[in-house]
């Protein structure tokens, strides 16, 4: 999903002429550049009932005879008139989909020019997505977008995060599910690094007598990270916050 490796994924579709930003991710995204998202990522959010705002940018009539399951209808042709359309919440994640790349890059630059922080490209279009094995629909298209986010389920407040960063008690571990170049940056006391889309292969390296406490930079891979532990029988919350860490483990946590 989200991570630096989309930068490579976005290189080899064609999407892009990438540049290595040393930073990582973050780097990645505030520069604007292509975001991609896989369709394991938006499946799982899917299953999961994670809000997610997913765009079907073709043409209607294409999109009616088969959508995934939640799409709202923006035809790419008026994609840039539709700014009213989209939530208020600038951090919504945002999935854009068409049948080709160009289709979908220009949507992207758009939208993230508007300010979404979190908008991405789904990996191959509709067609990948459905090799993958995932459903589509031909119910009614929606053309209203609803962006509701939920209270999340295993959320820790800021406060008790940082309480447990400060003091560090022998029952709890802070799990840093970020990528290891960004973890590289800087790094909270204490912590373990195992960036989140390593977690299922490396469970052995995670002690199952501690409270895991996960965090990334926003909270999005954090809670995919907790969702995981929870189903191999962890005990886990996850911070959903931004945090900014620098190289002596001094850091600032804000809720924007």
């Amino acid at each position: 999903m989200l991570s630096p490796s989309s930068a490579g994924k976005a290189e080899k579709l064609g999407y892009v002429n990438v540049k290595v930003f040393r930073d990582g991710m973050p780097a990645w995204k505030k520069a604007g550049n292509l975001v991609v998202s896989t369709s394991q990522y938006v499946k799982e959010n899917m299953d999961k009932d994670i809000p997610q705002v997913i765009i079907d940018l073709r043409p209607p009539d294409d999109a009616q005879k088969g959508h995934i399951k939640g799409a709202v209808s923006i035809p790419s042709k008026e994609i840039s008139t539709a700014k009213d359309r989209f939530p208020a919440d600038k951090k919504a994640p945002i999935v854009l989909y068409a049948d080709d790349a160009k289709t979908a890059v220009d949507a992207f630059k758009v939208v993230r020019g508007w300010g979404y922080t979190n908008t991405s490209v789904l990996e191959g279009g509709i067609e990948t997505w459905k090799k993958a094995g995932n459903p589509v629909v031909s119910d009614k298209l929606k053309t209203t977008i609803v962006y509701v986010p939920k209270p999340r389920p295993g959320e820790i407040g800021v406060e008790d995060f940082k309480k447990i960063a400060e003091t560090l008690p022998a029952d709890k571990l802070i799990l840093d599910v970020r990528d290891e170049d960004e973890a590289m940056q800087g790094m909270l006391k204490g912590a373990k690094n195992i960036p989140a889309q390593d977690i299922k292969s490396r469970l052995s390296e995670i002690p199952k007598d501690k409270e895991l406490i996960a965090h990334c930079l926003t909270g999005v891979r954090a809670e995919m990270a907790f969702h995981t532990l929870k189903e191999a029988g962890y005990k886990v919350r996850f911070l959903n916050a931004n945090i900014k860490i620098d190289k002596d483990g001094k850091y600032e946590i804000s809720k924007e």
